[in-house]
């Protein structure tokens, strides 16, 4: 594979080395109601006589995602990606399609949130659901500009077969990802409420490991979980080549316990979505809505970079 040597190097640098965070802006279908909910949007501002109007959810949630887009400290200096749901690239922002307003206005790297959401539990574990149409939509997204893709497994309880299936249904689609010239962000979730997530978490990092040493030479990846129980569990996988980064999901936390938590371990940046949305709303003025999501801003970008080890 030399899909490498086709991918923009400003990009591929600002991924590597840039100081900041991902924002996770990529609620699909069945999250966008909780997170307009959150943004002090209930149902009723999309019901017509009993009827929920997805059309309508969608314009809101665009017109939420876009103020926070064009809010000031919204910018590269901070914020190095911003993961963006299918409907989200497809809009446009100021006369721009989203991801090229991200990288043209703001400086912001793209990555489209690919898969079509989780199956039922099995073995522990909820593998993706089959993705139709995937290299359909990666030509899309490469059209856009966009510099990679996200898609999300979870890992309930210790099952080894399960760990074992969601980690290799990553990497496969990974690497096809991969072939169009775009950067995956692999994200093998794993829930923090669950008992044995710690024993979980060391099989994850062990298979992750197994998978790595196996890629071509020049294949590179993100790597997206769960806060680890132990702060050096990836200190290895830092450092491992085909790693652009390892990024950390808030998955339940706080925006205070997640940015505490991130602050002390090596290697490793935020990639928050209910926690960098926390305390927007809608009925907010300009003013109060910019200080808020500054405010989270700084505090995600401090955890992200100025570590305490």
């Amino acid at each position: 594979m030399k899909i490498l040597n086709s991918i923009d190097n400003e990009k591929l640098n600002k991924m590597q080395n840039g100081k900041g965070f991902i924002a996770a802006l990529d609620q699909s279908g069945g999250s966008t109601p909780k997170a307009l909910k959150g943004y002090g949007i209930d149902d009723s501002f999309y019901t017509v006589n009993g009827v929920k109007d997805e059309n309508k959810m969608f314009d809101l949630i665009h017109q939420m995602r876009t103020r926070i887009i064009k809010s000031p400290t919204f910018n590269g200096d901070k914020i190095i990606g911003a993961i963006l749901f299918e409907q989200t690239m497809e809009r446009k922002i100021d006369n721009l399609y989203t991801s090229e307003f991200l990288w043209e206005k703001k400086n912001i790297l793209t990555f489209l949130k690919c898969d079509k959401g989780l199956d039922v539990e099995k073995n522990g574990v909820q593998l993706m659901k089959d993705i139709p149409n995937l290299d359909e939509t990666l030509q899309k997204a490469v059209k856009h500009g966009v510099f990679g893709t996200k898609m999300r497994s979870v890992i309930n309880h210790y099952n080894e077969q399960g760990i074992k299936d969601i980690v290799d249904q990553q990497f496969k689609i990974g690497l096809q990802i991969f072939s169009h010239g775009l950067i995956p962000i692999i994200e093998p979730e794993t829930t923090i409420t669950s008992e044995d997530r710690e024993q979980s978490e060391s099989l994850l990092h062990d298979l992750i490991k197994e998978h790595l040493n196996k890629l071509d030479d020049n294949v590179r990846i993100i790597l997206k979980i769960s806060i680890p129980v132990n702060p050096h569990l990836y200190d290895d996988i830092v450092l491992d080549k085909h790693v652009l980064r390892i990024v950390a999901l808030s998955g339940g936390f706080s925006q205070e316990l997640a940015n505490q938590k991130l602050k002390h371990i090596k290697g490793l940046i935020a990639s928050f979505s209910r926690a960098l949305l926390e305390g927007l709303t809608y009925q907010q003025s300009e003013v109060e809505f910019d200080n808020t999501i500054s405010n989270s801003i700084n505090k995600i970008y401090d955890a992200s970079v100025n570590k305490q080890l």
